[in-house]
């Protein structure tokens, strides 16, 4: 990935789908429940917006420090976002196995984009200079 896209253009990318998601979560999360074939409750609706506002600092941090040079908060935030993604990926798979999730081409865009997403905070942990 190193040479398809900047770490910068990376990170600006993987910041605006975070802001994007969680200010769906936040502001719509009934729609949001509703693409996976969820029926929302009050406490799933509550929940999805805690969720909402956690993607929301999340893309901001990622946002704001997409410029920055290689450094040990740099590594934190490129390893996060690995360990993120990767914990994030079989959640939605193992909910639509189990029947909780009934909409498949719910899960397969988030699906999809963890895998890329994890992909790319890897390649960018490993290539990081550890200073």
């Amino acid at each position: 990935m190193n040479g398809a896209i900047s770490r910068s253009r990376f990170l600006g990318f993987a910041g605006l789908i975070a802001l994007a998601v969680g200010g769906i979560a936040l502001g719509a999360p009934e729609a949001l429940l509703a693409s996976k074939g969820i029926v929302a409750d009050a406490a799933a609706s509550v929940w999805m917006r805690e969720v909402g506002a956690a993607l929301v600092s999340i893309g901001f941090i990622i946002w704001r420090i997409r410029n920055e040079p290689d450094s040990l908060p740099m590594l934190a935030i490129l390893w996060g976002g690995a360990v993120l993604n990767g914990l994030l990926l079989p959640i939605e798979i193992w909910a639509y196995a189990d029947g909780t999730i009934r909409n498949l081409a719910g899960i397969i865009p988030n699906s999809v984009l963890h895998v890329v997403l994890g992909i790319g905070f890897l390649n960018y942990a490993f290539s990081a200079s550890r200073t």
